[in-house]
């Protein structure tokens, strides 16, 4: 309207060609072409012709009304990435991600974002694998109904992968141990260790003041026995790379637990290793700025031994041990006749199985009311602490236990595609390997 307006008293010659064109803006060039083009068409020539061809994507009535009830319905509880992810994946929805934001918005089915306050900047990633890793722990409701449990994660700095995740009833020391025999089982040792400055990680001794210099605790001796660095976190916001992952997980986690109705802890955990890990790692894993390495194999040394909650004993007359109310007795050994007096450590591992070593080796595994293991009892325990340590289940190990299908409403009259049944119903069942393996055509296949 401007531009005609300004052209018409060109046209009545109020104002010349030239400043009709420093009036729009316009080279004197491009001016010359629209008068030519008025003087030829008339002023339908400065109208914009878009207006008359039909749009050349349009999305049908019927997709955006089952896109509404399918959130509405079926993924209330999905973050809008995730329900987004779900309907390109398994129902063949092309749209893209801010026109569906825009139109569930516009619906009001889903809310508007809030702003993200002030500007920060943020830390640079680690240029290499296995420089840093950020070890956290969130209590959440993963499953509708049950009591809550700690859900541990170690995610590398440089790629931002899961390196190690698993429910515990409590973090505290043991779930520590187990995460961190986990990724220094399978990946190797790594530089630094990134966590916060709850209590089993160090010590303050007055309130409101910073951990204290010299650390002795059960983690602090470990990770010192490793050569593994530690940096203790002095605000929430000093670990934001680790915050964002775990917000993240608690917007998917849940709603796929639910989804493929997992009701207890063992399954999830199952769930975790085999389903989500591998699915969040090929969806959030960046490139790191160096494609080399830094973890290290570890040699000869007994991880378990390390990786333990460590007491002092004296062996009393008798070759027993007293340890939390408990008499351990030592078995006999073709190392020494017997141990009285000797100074030796009783170990706490992570399944809360209980040890005694003397100059690094271990003497005896007891469980953890005190009796004495058999050697048989010996390997099953490893292979409880293998699992434990988030290794790969054996060959034997039963499936994980997943629903057959999912039932979705059926939203459209006409004929089922392929993934639908006769009776209009949609199948959100996916075997367990498209959905670690790859992209989209893999998860959809």
């Amino acid at each position: 309207m401007t531009r005609q307006e300004v052209i018409t008293k060109a046209i009545a010659r109020r104002i010349s060609w030239l400043q009709a064109a420093q009036i729009l803006r316009i080279s004197a060039r491009q001016m010359r072409r629209i008068r030519r083009k008025v003087e030829q068409f008339g002023m339908s020539a400065v109208m914009d012709q878009r207006g008359k061809r039909p749009r050349r994507r349009l999305v049908k009535a019927a997709t955006i009304e089952m896109l509404i009830r399918l959130k509405r319905d079926v993924y209330p509880d999905f973050s809008l990435r995730h329900f987004y992810e779900q309907v390109s994946e398994k129902h063949q929805v092309k749209v893209s991600y801010n026109w569906l934001r825009l139109m569930l918005q516009a619906a009001e089915v889903v809310e508007r974002e809030p702003g993200r306050g002030r500007y920060r900047r943020k830390r640079e990633r680690r240029p290499m694998v296995g420089m840093l890793v950020h070890l956290d722990a969130s209590t959440h409701e993963w499953i509708a109904g049950v009591p809550k449990q700690d859900l541990v994660v170690a995610l590398d700095d440089a790629d931002g992968r899961i390196l190690y995740a698993r429910f515990f009833p409590q973090e505290g020391t043991a779930s520590t141990f187990a995460a961190l025999d986990g990724v220094v089982r399978r990946y190797g040792r790594f530089c630094e260790l990134y966590t916060d400055r709850g209590s089993h990680f160090c010590r303050t001794a007055e309130a409101a003041r910073g951990p204290d210099e010299e650390q002795n605790g059960q983690v602090a001796q470990a990770l010192r026995a490793l050569g593994i660095g530690q940096i203790l976190a002095r605000s929430p916001q000093a670990r934001g790379r680790s915050e964002r992952a775990f917000g993240t997980i608690q917007g998917r986690l849940p709603q796929e637990l639910r989804l493929h109705q997992v009701t207890d802890y063992a399954a999830a955990n199952r769930y975790l290793e085999e389903v989500f890990v591998p699915d969040f790692n090929r969806r959030f894993t960046v490139t790191p700025a160096q494609k080399e390495s830094a973890f290290v194999k570890l040699g000869a040394i007994e991880l378990e031994l390390v990786l333990s909650s460590k007491y002092e004993r004296i062996v009393r007359n008798d070759n027993t041990v007293a340890f939390q109310g408990m008499v351990l007795q030592l078995p006999q050994t073709r190392y020494r006749m017997h141990f009285v007096r000797c100074a030796v450590s009783v170990h706490q591992f992570p399944d809360d199985a209980l040890g005694i070593s003397y100059q690094g080796r271990l003497l005896a595994r007891y469980d953890s009311a005190g009796q004495l293991l058999s050697p048989s009892q010996h390997k099953e325990r490893a292979a409880t602490a293998q699992r434990w340590a988030g290794q790969k289940m054996p060959a034997g190990a039963p499936p994980l236990q997943l629903p057959a299908r999912i039932q979705i409403p059926h939203f459209s009259a006409r004929a089922p595609d392929q993934g639908e049944s006769a009776d209009g119903k949609m199948s959100l069942a996916q075997p367990l390997q498209p959905l670690i393996a790859g992209g989209p055509a893999d998860a959809a296949s």
